[in-house]
């Protein structure tokens, strides 16, 4: 297990690699073991995000946690950039309530690389478990040029 930290607009985001697969990203992580391939791959692709570069991430990765869980995060990787999903949109692909589909966003262990900022409550922006809380789920959204979606 290793994880390689990268300065970004949004922060230092720490990218974690277990065997093979990035399971985790948390904000203010630092450079920790081995710098594998994989590892630079992910924050080549984190940098190219941050400069407007790269659209869509192409990293392997790893849900530990329940299928629940997982399928929520598969939803939310394939949400586009510059486009939003509810909740509601989520659960009903799901045929679950929206409600643990939201608690499943705020669980997602890989936030940016998988696009939780992307899902939206129905009557606003919901909540966001990253580094400076609602204001980065902004910073991102204009980031990918969904900012309309917040007028």
């Amino acid at each position: 297990m290793g994880m390689i930290a990268v300065e970004t607009r949004f922060g230092t985001l720490g990218v974690e690699e277990t065997d093979g697969a990035v399971t985790r990203l948390i904000w203010n992580g630092g450079n920790q073991g081995e710098v594998t391939p994989l590892l630079q791959e992910a924050a080549a692709q984190l940098r190219a995000y941050d400069q407007g570069r790269l659209d869509r991430f192409d990293l392997p990765y790893r849900i530990e946690g329940s299928e629940f869980l997982r399928q929520v995060c598969d939803l939310m990787f394939a949400i586009p950039l510059g486009e939003t999903r509810t909740y509601g949109d989520l659960a009903k692909e799901l045929g679950q309530p929206p409600q643990p589909v939201g608690q499943a966003c705020g669980a997602n262990p890989i936030p940016v690389i998988i696009p939780c900022h992307r899902v939206l409550a129905a009557n606003g922006l919901g909540g966001f478990s990253g580094d400076g809380g609602i204001e980065t789920k902004v910073a991102l959204l204009r980031h990918e040029r969904a900012a309309g979606l917040l007028i």
